[in-house]
């Protein structure tokens, strides 16, 4: 008998995908949201997002048409203690019950997209960018255009990154191939906030 374990399954990274929480059925963002769903589970992602309507519905949608889908590539951190106020296209469903609280938890994902967005999505895209994460903004109304190609501060989160930035994308096809561009270099893991005077 070999005393070989068997191989594990090679983890498969996810990607936040946030946005608008409300917007026109095949509206703009609606489209740009679904095809990047579907283009970062094609390319052999998973999809995370805040489980509700908008563009995070539209992005589990998208991940759900992919020729490659599987069960469990659309997780959803949910801002309440309920699975069930989940959109239709979500596998996993997490209650949080942690409501705007729960934007940290999805900041943590491997790398994020952000399509549009109010004050919900700058505050996922400020946290995302404390925990050294790869951040992809479209250049579409909201505050992922307005951040697009610009540092969230000044802190230096990647000494061998001197481009380091929210990278803006024209696309769906051009977010998504940032994403696997570049989310290799983008692993550091975030320490614990100091206390005054430690180094």
């Amino acid at each position: 008998m070999s005393n070989t374990k068997p191989e594990q399954p090679k983890r498969r990274p996810l990607v936040a995908v946030i946005g608008d929480a409300r917007v026109e059925p095949g509206g703009t963002k609606d489209r740009l949201a679904e095809e990047v769903g579907r283009l970062l589970v094609d390319a052999g992602y998973r999809v995370l997002t805040g489980g509700l309507g908008g563009v995070m519905e539209a992005a589990c949608r998208g991940a759900r048409s992919s020729s490659r889908y599987q069960s469990g590539d659309t997780v959803a951190v949910l801002p309440g203690h309920d699975p069930g106020e989940a959109n239709e296209f979500v596998d996993v469903a997490i209650p949080s019950g942690l409501d705007h609280v729960r934007n940290s938890i999805v900041a943590h994902a491997d790398a994020m997209i952000a399509i549009g967005g109010g004050a919900g999505t700058m505050s996922e895209i400020c946290l995302a960018w404390i925990y050294k994460r790869l951040i992809v903004a479209l250049r579409v109304d909201g505050w992922s255009g307005k951040v697009a190609d610009q540092r969230v501060d000044e802190r230096v989160r990647y000494p061998n990154e001197p481009d380091d930035r929210v990278f803006g994308a024209a696309s769906p096809v051009d977010a998504v191939r940032t994403v696997v561009e570049r989310v290799g270099r983008f692993t550091r893991q975030h320490g614990t906030i100091r206390q005054r005077g430690e180094p």
